[in-house]
């Protein structure tokens, strides 16, 4: 068999199954309404939640030194790609993280799976939650340590699997801060408790989490008042640009920056990219209207959608999982919405499990009331053309 005749065949049972994926173009800037395709729409999937992404400090901040360092970076870190804008993000994100040192990688994917693979060893275990990102998925395969997946913020889970494990060497407990798909917040100060009590060391993903959460906006730690020992985020949600960081001890950034793969061959961001990086940053550091003004958008779109008679998921972060079951109706919900004017595909297996299909809904600060109410009203009435609400 050729291949394109392969995977023909293998395309056409994925669109059998209602899992066929394609692209949406983007004609305009990132904001609450964008040009898709040739035609408007005010786009609730969007991670930008705080609006920077189309910022003018930022625009300004990533021209400026584009004039001076050019476009590309020209190299890995450890060749030509590292430059002082490089240098003081890291600085930047350790001070806004509160812990002694950073490391910027490209993507926050690299950065995951740079830090399981390089971490735990032979002879350790890491407990991985049931619904981690798949880049700590990835980042658990590649490691040479086992790997054991306790059931999604369940902490007699978690406590009952580390109880039946004390032959390895070392303990990882890794999660995620928020969760992408489902909006929970990781139980990070129940997590860290049970970490001192069994030995383990904790490695916690951020990435949906800052910017948002806490009340400087510096993630799951500060709301909880907790240190991990590794803090993993992206520059590519709240932030408004692009890459990803580790933050921790210097020791642990020494250690990374001579073993960890995904930065040693990886190309480095653009200069510019980071000064857009290290003012989105001062942004967040002086403005917790935002945050303020994101949390309680969410908290209205949400009791709204639950008195309709909608499933939803989620604590209170911008992510708002409605749970529509069925796949080919979720992807029918979806394309209904495109006709009203809004876009907010529909999330199937294999990144939900099945039955759980939802259209995922993220609320940014940027939204107005009257688009919010447009995105109410049309789930009323789709949701009940499509018999999911009464």
């Amino acid at each position: 068999m050729k291949l394109d005749e392969w995977l023909s065949h293998r395309l056409d049972k994925t669109k059998v199954s209602g899992l066929y994926r394609q692209l949406r173009t983007m004609n305009t800037a990132p904001r609450p309404e964008m040009v898709m395709d040739g035609q408007k729409q005010i786009v609730f999937s969007s991670n930008n939640y705080l609006g920077l992404a189309n910022d003018k400090r930022l625009v300004y901040a990533a021209e400026t030194i584009l004039h001076e360092f050019g476009v590309g970076s020209s190299g890995s870190r450890l060749t030509t790609g590292h430059t002082e804008w490089h240098q003081k993000l890291e600085e930047k994100i350790a001070g806004f993280k509160q812990t002694e040192a950073a490391l910027l990688f490209s993507s926050g994917y690299l950065a995951n799976v740079g830090v399981l693979s390089s971490l735990p060893g032979k002879g350790d275990v890491i407990f991985s939650d049931q619904l981690n990102h798949a880049s700590i998925i990835d980042g658990c395969r590649l490691s040479k340590a086992d790997t054991i997946i306790y059931n999604h913020v369940d902490m007699d889970d978690l406590e009952e699997k580390l109880k039946e494990t004390k032959p390895y060497q070392r303990r990882f407990i890794v999660t995620d801060g928020v969760f992408s798909m489902d909006g929970t917040i990781a139980p990070l100060d129940k997590i860290m408790s049970l970490a001192k009590r069994y030995h383990s060391l904790v490695i916690v993903d951020d990435a949906h989490a800052t910017g948002v959460l806490g009340e400087n906006g510096r993630g799951t730690s500060e709301y909880f008042s907790v240190f991990p020992d590794v803090v993993i985020g992206t520059l590519s949600k709240a932030i408004g640009a692009e890459g990803g960081f580790v933050s921790g001890s210097k020791i642990l950034i020494d250690f990374l920056l001579n073993h960890a793969r995904t930065f040693i061959f990886q190309t480095s961001i653009p200069p510019s990219i980071c000064a857009a990086s290290y003012a989105a940053l001062e942004i967040i550091e002086h403005s917790k209207e935002k945050r303020q003004l994101l949390l309680s958008k969410v908290k209205q779109t949400k009791s709204s959608l639950e008195e309709m008679g909608y499933v939803v998921k989620g604590d209170d972060t911008p992510i708002i999982p409605v749970i529509i079951g069925d796949t080919h109706k979720a992807v029918i919900f979806a394309k209904r919405l495109q006709q009203e004017g809004i876009y907010a595909p529909a999330i199937r297996p294999p990144t939900v499990a099945v039955g759980e299909s939802r259209i995922r809904l993220t609320v940014t600060t940027d939204h107005s009331s009257k688009e919010i109410d447009h995105l109410l009203n049309s789930f009323h009435f789709i949701g009940k053309e499509l018999n999911i609400i009464k």
